[in-house]
């Protein structure tokens, strides 16, 4: 995995408009020079597939192979191990209340201090993978009884990094 310089922070979010967050999120990173990304918490497997989706985003980025137009795209691509944008927008921002990963790529103290009025910080362990979070993260990425029984279920974020990679693989 190529080497990512982000700052990754737990937030919470209330949305009422996506569409006008978005476009408040974009002029923050256009003014200071960076990319943020959210993921929705819900869906990931942790720090770790936050970490590995962008690390896959910008490497593709960096080698001009992306699937979709902007890195932020690719990245949630990533995240859901799919080429599919519709599946990927789901590993982002939705209206309502939102727990996500607040990815700052590279870091930029400034955007991050412009972002706080916007988000609350989350003190939670989102790493945890309970037996619920196990089952969200079965359905969304296929993972079979078979490769849980071959692994061990304690290796569940290991079985998501993997999908994460292979859709390098299918491009």
């Amino acid at each position: 995995m190529s080497r990512c310089e982000c700052d990754i922070h737990q937030v919470t979010v209330e949305i009422s408009d996506p569409g006008a967050f978005l476009g408040t999120i974009r002029l923050i990173g256009e003014r200071w020079c960076t990319r943020l990304i959210f993921f929705n918490a819900d869906l990931m497997a942790g720090r770790l597939h936050a970490l590995s989706a962008l690390s896959h985003a910008l490497r593709a980025e960096a080698e001009g192979c992306m699937i979709s137009s902007r890195v932020e795209m690719e990245a949630l691509l990533f995240a859901s191990g799919s080429r599919q944008c519709q599946t990927g927008m789901r590993f982002g921002l939705r209206e309502g209340k939102n727990s996500a990963y607040l990815c700052i790529c590279p870091p930029r103290r400034e955007a991050y201090e412009e972002l706080l009025p916007l988000v609350t910080l989350a003190g939670e362990d989102w790493d945890t993978i309970t037996p619920e979070k196990a089952e969200i993260l079965v359905e969304n990425f296929g993972i079979t009884p078979a490769e849980i029984e071959a692994a061990g279920p304690d290796r569940m974020v290991e079985l998501v990094l993997e999908r994460v990679a292979l859709l390098e693989v299918y491009r």
